[in-house]
């Protein structure tokens, strides 16, 4: 939720709120007792209900929480030093790109059409870059990092949650079109690779943007979409015969949740299958997790398609010279 919708009299239930933070019921009577945060009031059957000012605070809680800071630490603090915390931990700032910390008018005047609901003037002048730059260039160097922009926009509060859906919409459908008018390679020499996220992870933004650079590649690319349990994972990886899984992770997506599911994915899978896992997620570069090759960002895509055409060769050679 933003600051500029007007909800301010609109409460939730203890599910509700579960549903649209990501914090457990549990944790949030624990939290209560604890810290004296969050301080629900109660309905006419007794039942905990949340103002939407607090169910504020908590979005922003727990997208620090992901982040690495402590509950105990946070919990108490208030909704403006928080969102202090959030700005000056947000991998970029407003306007400014990864690295550099040069402000990208470009990017600012999508954002800018967003925020006055011209979504024919975004999608117009995003169709404009593409056509102009091409697939590869316009997911770096703009959905890439325009995608980080509109998240750390709505966690700041400048932008509503039904525009950083316009966004997605927007540049996924664009991404889409892109994908499909590629020509496919020749089957045989080229990776089957299987695109997803896990259950608790819902953005499939991050899938389109690989997807469209492994298509480029000649990959041969077989999208189940997001949320899929890892069971069904591993089956489908069998099914269609895949080289690699590839998953995406954001930056919300609980560690516990990447670490665990990806060493049950690879109980699953036969040693013959790669798993590459990227996005935003900590958990990807805090932990080192066997068979697991972390994309660190998508120009590294490139990189481990290469590896895994040269690993593919040598081990033709050697079993020709075998034979």
């Amino acid at each position: 939720m933003n600051s500029r919708d007007d909800h301010s009299n609109l409460t939730l239930s203890i599910a509700a709120v579960e549903r649209d933070t990501g914090i457990g019921k549990d944790t949030l009577r624990v939290w209560e007792r604890r810290y004296g945060f969050p301080m629900p009031g109660r309905d006419a059957n007794d039942e905990r209900t949340y103002p939407m000012a607090q169910v504020e605070k908590l979005r922003v809680i727990k997208r620090l929480m992901d982040q690495g800071h402590r509950p105990g630490r946070i919990v108490a603090l208030s909704m403006d030093v928080l969102q202090h915390l959030s700005r000056g931990e947000a991998h970029l700032k407003e306007g400014q790109t990864r690295g550099t910390g040069q402000v990208r008018e470009d990017l600012m005047r999508y954002i800018e059409m967003l925020k006055t609901q011209d979504h024919e003037g975004l999608r117009r002048e995003l169709l404009k870059t593409l056509s102009q730059h091409g697939l590869q260039n316009f997911v770096i160097d703009v959905v890439a990092p325009l995608t980080t922009l509109v998240g750390d926009g709505w966690a700041r509060g400048d932008l509503a949650v039904h525009e950083e859906h316009l966004y997605t919409e927007c540049a996924g459908s664009l991404m889409r079109q892109a994908i499909v008018a590629i020509p496919q390679a020749a089957s045989g020499g080229e990776p089957t690779v299987l695109l997803t996220t896990f259950p608790q992870e819902a953005h499939g933004l991050g899938l389109l943007m690989v997807e469209s650079l492994l298509t480029l590649q000649g990959c041969r690319c077989v999208s189940l979409g997001t949320q899929t349990p890892v069971r069904d994972i591993a089956q489908a990886a069998r099914a269609h015969g895949a080289d690699v899984v590839a998953l995406s992770f954001s930056v919300n997506m609980n560690p516990n949740h990447v670490v665990d599911g990806l060493m049950e994915l690879n109980s699953l899978l036969p040693d013959s299958v790669e798993v590459w896992a990227g996005g935003a997620a900590p958990a990807l570069r805090r932990r080192q997790i066997d068979r697991v090759c972390v994309m660190h960002d998508l120009a590294a895509i490139n990189e481990a398609v290469k590896q895994w055409r040269q690993h593919k060769s040598k081990a033709e050679r050697q079993a020709n010279s075998w034979s």
